[in-house]
């Protein structure tokens, strides 16, 4: 593991076993993440993208431990997850924090704001006043005044509530922050407020992020580098004026014609539609996943998965064929 990474994955592995039949002997495999390689360097905002199923998800809940993976290695500062010890377990749960799509559904409504933010404070050890003082001054830290503390989740506006997350999360000073869908439930203004907040705490804190969203023009905004999920499989990863500008993936390609064009000055250009709807993981063939939708596909990319080929400095792209 290099210096100065703070999450890398070497060959990271999920299936799911599917069983069929009475005496189930004939087992299938959803390969959710496959063979997934990549590192995060220490202060980084990494944005994670793809469709919905294409195992963005997935990989989050095996990096944190919240799944068990099939294959492959975690290393998060420094130490093998496969073959922590529970005192570096301890210390990894304290550094890693995960900031969730719907932030409603992750407070317990019958606690207030100062509750929710001291249970992983008390968990951990500290002590009832420590937890206080503390949940006050990352209240501070999200931007919400005091008199929030004694507020309940359905009292709080979305907005409101994902920065009580985030609080939560920030309370044990993690290094490391995973936000799954930080952004898709709220307002497109609050959603600014929000990225915002975000990328300030990240300068002030230096926080290292993996963000995972389907909404390309959010990563786009905050992120360092892009890595682009496909049912299951890493085809693209490099830095994000490199992908935005210079994607050389199909789908990478894509995705970037299907997101709404902010600039008005840009809106006259040709867009490439993909066509076909995302195949099943169930009984996947050999070849490229995206072969199926691909406009470029050929018999190689039907029956041979592709490996990484690097199209440009830190720039890597799983295709036979990257765009021009």
């Amino acid at each position: 593991m290099e210096p100065n990474t703070m999450i890398e994955l070497d060959g990271l592995k999920k299936y799911f076993s599917i069983s069929k039949g009475l005496i189930k002997k004939n087992v299938t495999y959803v390969k959710a993440v496959d063979d997934i390689s990549l590192t995060i360097k220490e202060g980084e905002i990494v944005g994670l993208v793809g469709e919905s199923g294409s195992g963005k998800t997935t990989l989050a809940r095996v990096i944190l431990s919240l799944s068990r993976k099939t294959g492959g290695d975690i290393y998060i500062d420094g130490i093998n997850v496969g073959k922590a010890t529970k005192a570096e377990m301890k210390k990894l749960r304290s550094e890693i924090a995960v900031v969730f799509q719907d932030p409603a559904s992750n407070l317990n409504p019958r606690q207030t704001v100062e509750s929710s933010i001291m249970r992983p404070l008390i968990i951990h050890g500290i002590s009832r006043a420590e937890a206080k003082k503390k949940a006050k001054e990352v209240l501070a830290m999200v931007k919400m005044d005091e008199r929030y503390l004694d507020s309940y989740p359905h009292q709080l506006s979305g907005g409101q509530l994902q920065r009580i997350a985030i609080a939560r999360a920030l309370a044990l000073d993690p290094k490391i922050m995973i936000l799954d869908e930080p952004t898709s439930a709220l307002d497109v203004s609050v959603q600014a407020q929000i990225l915002n907040l975000l990328l300030d705490l990240q300068d002030q804190l230096h926080l290292t992020y993996l963000v995972i969203t389907h909404d390309l023009n959010v990563i786009k905004y905050i992120s360092d580098r892009i890595a682009v999920m496909y049912l299951g499989k890493l085809v693209e990863f490099g830095p994000t004026d490199e992908i935005a500008n210079n994607a050389k993936h199909p789908y990478t390609r894509g995705l970037l014609d299907a997101a709404p064009i902010l600039d008005p000055n840009l809106r006259g250009r040709e867009k490439t539609i993909m066509r076909g709807d995302p195949g099943s993981l169930i009984n996947i063939g050999n070849g490229c996943r995206f072969s199926d939708r691909c406009p470029y596909a050929t018999e190689e990319c039907k029956t041979t998965m592709p490996g990484n080929t690097m199209v440009a400095e830190d720039h890597q792209v799983a295709c036979f064929h990257p765009l021009k």
